[in-house]
């Protein structure tokens, strides 16, 4: 029976608040242009969203340290339902202004979000389950984006239109709602404990200087400038793939059942992989190895894949609006789920990289945020670069380049991953300190 301060229970809670919040978003947003006719409004908010997250993402690690995981998580979770009320007024009002402003608004509030389940998930796990806990996590996550997917499915069954209607954004808002008030009921850390009895590794708030000045640290760190192509090109082909793809070649239902599908592969491909990054037949380090040839196989794969089909049409010609009941339609939905599975090894595998150089709870609330601050500027860079109208040959060729530039980068900071960080005097004394201020409590 699963204890309520144990790590596996804390992290699927943080599992379900992300279902809610951040996977009922990207269902939202899978669908291309947030389920709106015109993908530019979204593209602007999206840039908007990125832009902000990735500042917020370079501040949220003190923040998060300094307020805890489970209100900085439930600050975070009401900027994504704001954002889908917005979306709500437009199709009434067709003004952009509200939901670019609510874009900027989540940018700050996902920072806090994904800073502090980034904390939890990566430090509350032993060692030797991290790939597990990240697995599970990511599978739960993304049922969000299955459960979101059905929803504007069956909603828009009959619909051949190009946009939702309101009762999808009313259900998401519902929903995303209930994700932020679900963060309240996360325990502090130093209340959580191992299955063996350890506590999690935390360390008191030292001074806002202290912290700015170990964010700041981050980027002298050859390991994070290695990894930084790694975390700016993880979320980049969201633009290509969700506007350029999604929204431009099928109608609203079949977008729907594409993001459907999109979502389930990142289900099987999380609880797999992390698997095999738990795999104890092999060293720690010869599983990254092992990982990494993995993600080089299937993003090739995917990207050969989705040039011949970028072949067929172009920016400029008419919106193809194809239907799932056309004969051509499964040779499409096979490479849409592709995507999805080379998306969660690859953001898996981001994670598991920065879970193996540390146990300390603060250094990975930092790590978390640098990594969604540098993912996010990408993701700004991206959706603007959609949004100015590039051509989709082009926006793919770019995907495609910076995630075959990030490998070498990150095979490079695999090589210098220890078997354990256990026999780290810090984090010895860290433990120690832990537990001495328990007795004294």
């Amino acid at each position: 029976m699963l204890r309520y301060s144990s790590p596996l229970t804390q992290v699927v809670i943080v599992g379900l608040i992300c279902f809610l919040t951040s996977g009922m978003f990207n269902a939202l947003n899978g669908m291309g242009g947030g389920g709106q006719l015109n993908t530019e409004v979204a593209a602007n908010a999206n840039v908007a969203l990125y832009t902000c997250f990735a500042v917020g993402g370079l501040f949220a690690g003190p923040i998060v340290n300094k307020i805890g995981p489970s209100l900085a998580m439930a600050l975070g979770g009401l900027t994504y339902a704001l954002y889908s009320g917005s979306l709500l007024y437009y199709n009434h009002q067709q003004q952009d202004g509200f939901p670019i402003a609510s874009g900027a608004i989540l940018g700050l509030g996902a920072a806090l979000l994904w800073t502090g389940q980034g904390a939890i998930m990566l430090s509350y796990p032993s060692e030797s389950n991290k790939g597990e806990f990240i697995g599970i996590f990511w599978v739960i996550f993304n049922l969000g984006g299955v459960i979101g997917s059905i929803i504007p499915l069956a909603l828009n069954w009959n619909s051949t239109a190009g946009s939702v209607n309101d009762g999808t954004y009313i259900g998401f808002i519902i929903l995303m709602g209930l994700g932020s008030l679900m963060s309240l009921f996360l325990l502090s850390p130093h209340k959580v404990t191992r299955d063996d009895g350890q506590p999690v590794i935390i360390q008191q708030f030292p001074s806002w200087k202290e912290e700015i000045t170990g964010v700041l640290k981050i980027f002298l760190d050859w390991k994070m400038l290695a990894l930084f192509p790694m975390f700016i090109a993880s979320n980049w082909f969201y633009a290509y793939q969700f506007n350029g793809v999604n929204a431009f070649y099928f109608n609203v239902r079949t977008r729907a059942f594409n993001s459907l599908w999109y979502w389930t592969a990142q289900i099987l491909a999380a609880f797999f992989f992390g698997k095999l990054l738990d795999w104890s037949k092999f060293g720690r380090k010869s599983r990254g190895i092992l990982g990494i040839s993995y993600i080089t196989i299937i993003l090739m794969g995917a990207w050969i894949g989705g040039l011949f089909f970028q072949l067929t049409y172009k920016r400029e010609d008419p919106n193809v609006n194809m239907d799932l009941y056309n004969p051509s339609y499964f040779p499409r939905i096979i490479l849409f789920i592709v995507y999805g599975l080379y998306d969660a090894v690859y953001q898996c595998f981001a994670y598991w990289i920065m879970g193996a150089l540390t146990n300390d709870t603060n250094v990975l609330a930092r790590y978390a945020g640098y990594y969604k601050a540098v993912q996010s500027a990408g993701g700004a860079i991206s959706w603007r670069i959609d949004a100015v109208g590039t051509s989709y040959l082009v926006q793919l060729i770019i995907c495609w380049a910076l995630l075959a530039i990030s490998i070498p980068f990150a095979f490079l900071v695999v090589l210098k991953i220890k078997q354990t960080n256990y026999d780290s005097k810090s984090i010895k004394e860290k433990v120690a300190a832990t537990n001495n201020s328990e007795i004294s409590a």
